[in-house]
């Protein structure tokens, strides 16, 4: 005899899963995933890091402070060789974060502002090659892509608290703040 006090249940079996909770669940990062974004990540910041350096120290063909500076006095801005360091440090930092996958979201950020003034400058042609602005809309977007995605699980980032689980909201702020960036540089060239 029992007593009154004491109920058994028995065990219930898990409910089904709903095909529709996949859609709202956070998509789970895979070995693919991450190798995935790290090649892009290394390509595209080696891409960048390697015009920054043709900007700063005139390696790859590149036409060095001086050189960069002549072409950015001549493309309107004002302090044409500050211009080719500033845009030459966040090329090689910013590419150089991308390949490291440190600050991701600001890495990316500046490289996509870095992006929008190259499309100003060479926006007066077409959207192909040889006047076109298609690889720098491709950069802009990959940097971007990166900056809103997050570095994935090869990543320096891994080791910062604030940037171990990437947020949206990081990355969306960080292209915001690089396009604003980009945009007040743009209204300060003649």
């Amino acid at each position: 005899m029992t007593s009154p006090s004491v109920t058994t249940t028995k065990p219930q079996a898990a409910a089904p899963a709903d095909p529709r909770s996949a859609l709202s669940a956070p998509a789970l990062s895979t070995p693919a995933h991450d190798a995935g974004l790290l090649l892009l990540r290394v390509v595209l910041g080696l891409t960048m890091a390697a015009h920054g350096a043709q900007k700063l120290f005139g390696w790859f063909g590149g036409g060095g402070i001086s050189g960069t500076g002549q072409f950015f006095s001549a493309s309107g801005y004002p302090a044409g060789d500050a211009m080719a360091v500033l845009a030459g440090l966040t090329e090689t930092l910013g590419g150089l974060g991308l390949v490291a996958g440190l600050l991701t979201p600001l890495a990316g950020a500046a490289l996509v502002g870095t992006m929008i003034n190259a499309i100003a400058v060479h926006g007066a042609g077409s959207f192909f090659a040889p006047q076109g602005v298609e690889y720098e809309i491709l950069l802009a977007v990959g940097a971007a892509a990166l900056a809103l995605t997050g570095p994935g699980r090869y990543a320096a980032d891994r080791f910062l608290p604030v940037l171990r689980a990437h947020r949206l909201a990081h990355g969306a702020l960080a292209v915001v703040l690089g396009a604003v960036i980009a945009g007040v540089l743009l209204l300060v060239r003649n």
